[in-house]
């Protein structure tokens, strides 16, 4: 689902540009607005919308998540450290899914070059870089042989 601005919410405060990781966020330098130069390249990890802080930017749902006439509205709430997503249906229906915010402070994660060079053997591994003990378990779930 691609993000476009509401110009008229808009303050050009330029947070959604900065973090956009697709480059694809600009301000108007004529009205000192943000918009989506590209909606095809969204990536819609949805950064943009999360960071806004006069929640100008929606998201266009797609007809087989919401059909036409609907509306998605997302809201960041710092103070109860939620984001909530209001889908509003042609016929007034309404659902509302609420998602934890789980970021952490800039600097807290550590840099690729704080850790240790991989092993030969952990190049030609199936596992991600870390794993399993980044996350903190044993060993990774798998499946039972046939």
């Amino acid at each position: 689902m691609p993000t476009f601005v509401y110009m008229t919410r808009c303050d050009g405060c330029g947070e959604c540009v900065d973090i956009c990781p697709s480059d694809i966020m600009h301000i108007d330098k004529t009205y000192r607005r943000a918009y989506n130069i590209e909606p095809n390249f969204c990536w819609e990890c949805y950064s943009c919308v999360k960071a806004c802080p006069q929640h100008a930017i929606d998201v266009r749902g797609y007809a087989d998540f919401a059909p036409m006439g609907h509306s998605v509205r997302v809201l960041r709430e710092e103070e109860k450290r939620i984001i909530s997503w209001k889908l509003k249906f042609r016929d007034g229906r309404e659902k509302n899914f609420v998602s934890p915010i789980r970021t952490t402070p800039w600097g807290s994660i550590k840099p690729p070059y704080d850790y240790e060079a991989p092993s030969p053997e952990a190049l030609n591994a199936q596992e991600l870089s870390h794993e399993p003990e980044a996350l903190h378990i044993e060993a990774l779930p798998t499946l039972p042989p046939k």
